[in-house]
C-alpha cells in the first residue's frame, strides 16, 4: 500500500505542475497539441486525487456492513479514472484536433512576448515545457515501473503484459499507463509543434492532437476493461489457483478436494474457500487441526490470501 502511495504521489506532483505550464504556453501560442496536453495533464492530475481517495478508503477497517472490509473502492477509483481519462481527456482532446484539422489548422502566435524584461519567440515555451513534461513524466513513470516491478519478483510475472492482466494492484497500473501516455502524448505534442514550426503548416499541430486524443481513449478503454473484471470478482489465475488445488488434495488426510474458489477482495488480498473430503475415520478435533495446517500453509504459500474459509466433508 506505501508503494501505490508514493507512486501517486509522485504522478500528482508531476502532473499537476506540468499541467500549469502547458497552459501557459497555450495561451502564449494558441497550439491545438499544448491544449490537448493541457487537458490530459489537467485530467491526470484529478485521477491522482481519485486514486489517493481510493487507497485511503480501501484501508479501512471492516465493518458489519462491509465484513471483508473495503478493499473494492480502489477498484471502484480506478474505474472513475478511466472514465475521466476517456472522457475528459480524451474526447476533448480529440475533438478540439478534429476542429483544428477542419479550420486548416490554427495560426500560432508569430509576435515575440516580453516577459520580466525579456524578449523571445513564443514557440520557444512549448519546447521548454514540453521538455520539462517528458522529464517529470520519465520521473513519474520510472516510480510505477518500480512498483509494478516489485509485483512482477514477487509473482514471477515474465512481461509488463502478464502483469497487465493479473495485477490486482489497479492503483500502481493506472498510475503505470497514465504515466506512460504522458510520456507518449508529451513527445507527440513536441514533435506536432516542432513541424509546424519547421513547415508553417499547422496541420501537424492540430494532427498531433487528435491522436493524443484517440491515444488517450483507446487506453482509457482498456484500463476500464481491467477494472471491471475486478469489480466483478474475478480469480485468481489458473496457473496459480492450480498450485493452491495441489496443496489442498495432497495434504495428509484429505481424500478429495470438491472445490476450491478464489476471488479478490482488494488490492492484493484473495478470498478462498474449498470444500474438503477428509478421511472418515479422522474425529472432529484432527480435522480442524488438518483445517488449520492447511489455512497456513495457503497463506504461507499466497501472501495475497487474508481470508479462507474450508468447509470439511466426510
Amino acid at each position: 500500500m506505501a508503494s501505490s502511495t508514493s507512486v501517486v504521489l509522485a504522478a500528482l506532483f508531476a502532473n499537476g505542475a506540468i499541467a500549469i505550464l502547458k497552459f501557459i504556453g497555450f495561451t502564449l501560442t494558441g497550439s491545438p497539441a499544448m491544449l490537448s496536453e493541457t487537458y490530459h495533464s489537467i485530467s491526470d492530475t484529478g485521477n491522482q486525487v481519485f486514486l489517493l481517495v481510493g487507497i485511503k478508503y480501501g484501508a479501512q477497517e471492516a465493518t458489519r456492513s462491509h465484513p471483508f472490509g473495503h478493499g473494492k473502492a480502489q477498484f471502484f477509483y480506478s474505474l472513475l479514472v478511466s472514465v475521466m481519462l476517456f472522457g475528459i481527456a480524451g474526447w476533448a482532446s480529440a475533438r478540439h484536433g478534429l476542429s483544428a484539422l477542419r479550420e486548416g489548422g490554427v495560426h500560432r502566435a508569430s509576435e515575440d512576448v516580453t516577459l520580466l524584461g525579456a524578449t523571445f519567440d513564443p514557440i520557444l515555451v512549448n519546447y521548454a515545457v514540453l521538455m520539462g513534461a517528458i522529464l517529470f513524466e520519465s520521473y513519474a513513470l520510472w516510480k510505477a515501473y518500480q512498483g509494478i516491478s516489485r509485483q512482477m519478483d514477487e509473482h514471477d510475472w515474465t512481461t509488463l503484459r502478464e502483469a497487465f492482466k493479473k495485477t490486482s494492484d489497479v492503483t500502481t497500473l493506472t498510475a503505470l499507463t497514465e504515466d506512460s501516455i504522458a510520456l507518449a502524448g508529451a513527445g507527440i505534442a513536441l514533435l506536432g509543434v516542432y513541424l509546424t514550426r519547421t513547415t508553417g503548416n499547422p496541420i501537424y499541430d492540430a494532427g498531433s492532437a487528435l491522436i493524443i486524443g484517440i491515444m488517450l481513449m483507446g487506453f482509457a478503454l482498456a484500463l476500464g476493461w481491467q477494472n471491471k473484471r475486478l469489480i466483478l470478482g474475478e480469480s485468481l489465475a489458473k496457473d496459480d489457483e492450480d498450485e493452491l488445488r495441489r496443496i489442498v488434495a495432497d495434504w495428509d488426510g484429505v481424500t478429495e478436494l470438491i472445490d476450491l474458489r478464489t476471488v479478490y477482495f482488494g488490492a492484493e488480498e484473495l478470498l478462498l474457500t474449498a470444500d474438503v473430503a477428509f478421511e472418515p475415520d479422522l474425529d472432529a478435533e484432527t480435522i480442524n487441526e488438518r483445517i488449520t495446517q492447511i489455512e497456513l500453509a495457503l497463506m504461507e504459500h499466497d501472501d495475497q490470501i487474508q481470508k479462507v474459509y474450508i468447509e470439511p466433508e466426510t
